[in-house]
């Protein structure tokens, strides 16, 4: 690796006579007050990790600045999906926006469909059906399962632990499983509509997770005789990455990154939506921000969501999953075949689109991240003017540099870890 001294500027490369890039921007300008032999004449060195390591997960560069081993700065470099979320959705109909958010954060689409479909279904004053409602309740929770063993099982091979990655990974084909049988999609769901659900659960669907409510829990039982009193994973991630409540609240942290600093904020809990507040479950709280409270409140969450799910199940009655409404509704297939009126409101919505009253609103779920916010602002038109995503891992992530102030090198693969982050949220 070739030492790099802070000399080297940010900006965009420029192209010589010959087309070839003449400065690499590495993203760190020296401050006027530093030299680059300061503190004890040792030159300081940039080491690129990712966008291609394994442990940044995710086209994610991240530009440290070292001094031996200590980190003096971490700069994130984002910019790699250029997707434009938010700019393709203004020109397509509100539920053609939905399999936009599956890309965002791939890891709990579900739960990301979900919240779109609420936050028009806000602006339009629409009343969900209580078996769409508990449903979606099901969904999210199956959503934040999945995110979190994902990252605990990553995590894991992050700081050399393989075999929780392996035990996560059989759990996380379960869960799958059973969302797959229920969307027909392993990751790209877009299991929602406005006013209801793309499709109610196929027959057996609920005894299928019951049997993974029941059994799944003793995974997480062995995941934390594995890792909570491990002498290596205590001494990576205890005192590794430490922000308090006052810097996680200026932060803008939210979901576990907050909890984990002692702030018992959740959306769920605080600002109810979809019934939350008639579920009994228990919010974790950490005391020291650092990696390993992080570890401690995303395992108990797995645990709560088990809780939240067997109580939807045993709520769960037959009954309608979408809104009698024409607005929003299409007609059964069968009826809209032989009914003209209903023939002329299915091809009205396809072909213009669900009309959505003037307004704007922002709506926020407590999603595995974080809180996940939508923003609309409408004209009436079947088609949002904006629309705008407060996703938790574009916040989580700006935190970072903050995190590795003090760290060693090592502990810059364990914070980046433990802030959970998906690359569709951030570069969007």
């Amino acid at each position: 690796m070739t030492p790099r001294t802070v000399e080297m500027e940010l900006s965009t490369p420029t192209l010589d006579a010959r087309g070839n890039v003449r400065n690499v921007p590495l993203g760190v300008t020296r401050r006027p007050s530093e030299s680059v032999n300061d503190d004890f004449g040792a030159e300081r060195m940039l080491v690129n990790i990712g966008p291609q390591h394994p442990a940044t997960h995710g086209v994610l560069r991240l530009v440290v600045e070292l001094e031996g081993e200590a980190v003096k700065r971490v700069i994130p470099h984002i910019g790699y999906l250029h997707s434009g979320f938010e700019k393709l959705g203004e020109y397509r109909f509100y539920n053609q926006i939905i399999p936009l958010t599956d890309r965002t954060d791939y890891l709990s689409p579900m739960a990301n469909n979900i919240a779109l479909a609420l936050a028009v279904e806000q602006l339009l004053g629409i009343e969900i059906t209580e078996r769409c409602r508990l449903l979606r309740v099901i969904a999210c929770e199956m959503s934040r399962i999945i995110s979190h063993l994902v990252w605990a099982g990553t995590t894991g091979i992050d700081l050399g632990a393989y075999t929780p990655f392996l035990w996560m990974f059989d759990q996380r084909e379960r869960i799958y499983n059973l969302q797959e049988a229920w969307t027909g999609a392993r990751l790209t769901t877009s299991v929602s509509r406005v006013g209801g659900m793309m499709a109610d659960i196929p027959e057996g669907w609920e005894d299928g997770l019951r049997g993974f409510l029941r059994t799944f829990p003793t995974t997480l039982r062995e995941v934390d005789t594995m890792f909570t009193r491990n002498a290596i994973w205590c001494g990576r991630t205890q005192d590794v990455g430490v922000i308090g409540p006052e810097d996680a609240i200026n932060y803008s942290l939210s979901g576990p990154m907050l909890r984990a600093s002692g702030v018992a904020y959740d959306v769920r809990k605080d600002r109810p939506y979809l019934g939350y507040e008639e579920f009994d479950f228990d919010v974790p709280v950490g005391e020291h921000g650092d990696s390993y409270d992080r570890y401690r409140v995303r395992l108990e969450e797995m645990f709560q969501a088990v809780r939240i799910m067997e109580q939807a199940l045993d709520r769960l009655r037959p009954g309608p999953v979408d809104v009698d409404d024409p607005r929003v509704t299409l007609p059964p297939k069968s009826r809209a075949m032989s009914d003209m009126e209903a023939m002329i409101f299915h091809f009205k919505q396809v072909m213009e689109g669900i009309k959505v009253p003037a307004g704007e609103v922002y709506l926020g779920v407590e999603n595995p991240k974080g809180e996940l916010g939508y923003y609309f602002v409408s004209d009436g038109t079947s088609k949002p003017v904006r629309w705008r995503i407060r996703p938790p891992s574009f916040l989580n992530l700006a935190s970072l540099p903050k995190l590795c102030e003090g760290a060693l090198l090592s502990d810059v693969i364990a914070i980046n870890a433990s802030i959970d982050i998906v690359m569709g949220e951030i570069d969007r």
